[in-house]
C-alpha cells in the first residue's frame, strides 16, 4: 500500500481507504464488519470514514466495537456532521450547537478521545461559515479533531471558508470529499483547480461509480441478485449509472484493462489516482475479497496511450 499527504498537512493516508456507507448500518453484520477491518489493516489500509448519518449511528457503533482493539495510532479516522440526526430545528446543518453535540456523540458511539477528520458533509447556506469553522477550531484546540474536511462543497465554498479561516486565524480544511470517477468528473472543472492553489486534498468517493466500473453489471444481462443494484435499499444511488452508453463504455474499458492485466476495477481506481491532489480513493466492501482487490489498485501507474484510450472512451 502506498500513502499520500492530506494536502498541505503532514497527515499520510492510504490510496485506498475504506469506507462505511454502504458496509455498516444495514448490509453486513458485526462479523463481517470485524473480518473488513481486520483485512484492511492487513492490506495496509488506514484511513476509515464514517459518518454520524450511516443508518442514524449505527455505522458508528460498530466501528466503536472494533477499532478500539487496535492501536489508536495505527489508523486515521474521520467522521462527518450536517445532515439530520432528529426531528428538532438544530437537529441538522452546521450550527455552533449541532455541530459541536454530534462530535461528541459520535465520539460516544466511536468510543474514541478524538476523530482525526472531521467533514462538514455539505455545506449549510443558513449558518455562517465563520461560525462553523470557529466552532471546528475550538474542537480542535480542545483535542476532540484532529483536521477540518468539507464534502461535497463547491469551489466558491471551499474559497469562502479559506478567506475566512485566514482572516480570523482559524484551522483551515485540508481535504474535500467528493464524488468523482471515470463517468462522474465535475470536480474537474473547477474544484480541483481551487482545491490545488489552497492545498486542499480530495478523498474522492462512489470511485467504482456504484460497483458499476468493476464489471457487475453488463449490458443486456440481468442484475445480480446479491448486488447493489438489486437492493432497494441502495439502487437508487446505483440507477443513474446503469444505462446504456455507460454499460457499452464498461465494455470498452474493460477491454483496456484486460490489455494491461488488470481488473477494470484496479484500472478504475488508479485512474481516479492518476491525479495527484487525489489523496485516497474511498471504497466500501461487504467481502474481504472486495477489499483485497481494491487494494491492488494503490501504486499503479497508467500509461500515457491507456489514458489517451480511456479518454477516448470516455468522451464518446
Amino acid at each position: 500500500m502506498k500513502y499520500r499527504k492530506l494536502g498541505r498537512s503532514g497527515l499520510k493516508v492510504s490510496e485506498i481507504s475504506f469506507g462505511s456507507w454502504m458496509t455498516y448500518g444495514h448490509t453486513v453484520d458485526g462479523n463481517i464488519g470485524e473480518q473488513l477491518i481486520e483485512k484492511a489493516f492487513e492490506l495496509g489500509i488506514n484511513f476509515i470514514d464514517t459518518a454520524n448519518v450511516y443508518e442514524r449511528g449505527e455505522a458508528e457503533k460498530l466501528l466503536g466495537n472494533i477499532l478500539p482493539r487496535y492501536p489508536r495510532e495505527s489508523y486515521v479516522l474521520a467522521t462527518k456532521a450536517f445532515f439530520p440526526m432528529g426531528d428538532g430545528p438544530n437537529d441538522r446543518g452546521l450550527s455552533r450547537k449541532h455541530v459541536f453535540e454530534q462530535v461528541h456523540a459520535s465520539l460516544k458511539r466511536l468510543k474514541q478521545d478524538y476523530v482525526d477528520i472531521l467533514y462538514c458533509h455539505r455545506y449549510d447556506p443558513e449558518t455562517p461559515v465563520e461560525e462553523t469553522l470557529r466552532t471546528i477550531d475550538d474542537l480542535i484546540r480542545q483535542g476532540k479533531v484532529l483536521y477540518a474536511g468539507v464534502s461535497e462543497w463547491s469551489a466558491a465554498q471551499i474559497e469562502e471558508a479559506m478567506r475566512i479561516a485566514d482572516k480570523y486565524l482559524l484551522d483551515r480544511i485540508v481535504v474535500n470529499q467528493p464524488q468523482y470517477n471515470m463517468f462522474y468528473r465535475k470536480i474537474e472543472a473547477e474544484v480541483i483547480p481551487v482545491s490545488g492553489k489552497y492545498g486542499v486534498a480530495q478523498v474522492v468517493y462512489s470511485p467504482l461509480a456504484q460497483g458499476v466500473l468493476t464489471g457487475k453489471y453488463r449490458l443486456g444481462s440481468e442484475l445480480p441478485k446479491d448486488s447493489r443494484a438489486a437492493d432497494p435499499k441502495t439502487n437508487m444511488w446505483i440507477k443513474n449509472f446503469l444505462t446504456e452508453a455507460h454499460l457499452r463504455k464498461v465494455d470498452q474499458l474493460d477491454a483496456v484493462a484486460k490489455e494491461l492485466g488488470l481488473s477494470l476495477g484496479t484500472l478504475a481506481l488508479a485512474w481516479v489516482l492518476r491525479q495527484d491532489i487525489v489523496a485516497s480513493a474511498l471504497v466500501g466492501a461487504t467481502k474481504p475479497s472486495q477489499l483485497e482487490e481494491n487494494a491492488k489498485a494503490s501504486g499503479v501507474v497508467l500509461p500515457q496511450e491507456a489514458l489517451d484510450r480511456i479518454e477516448a472512451i470516455l468522451s464518446e
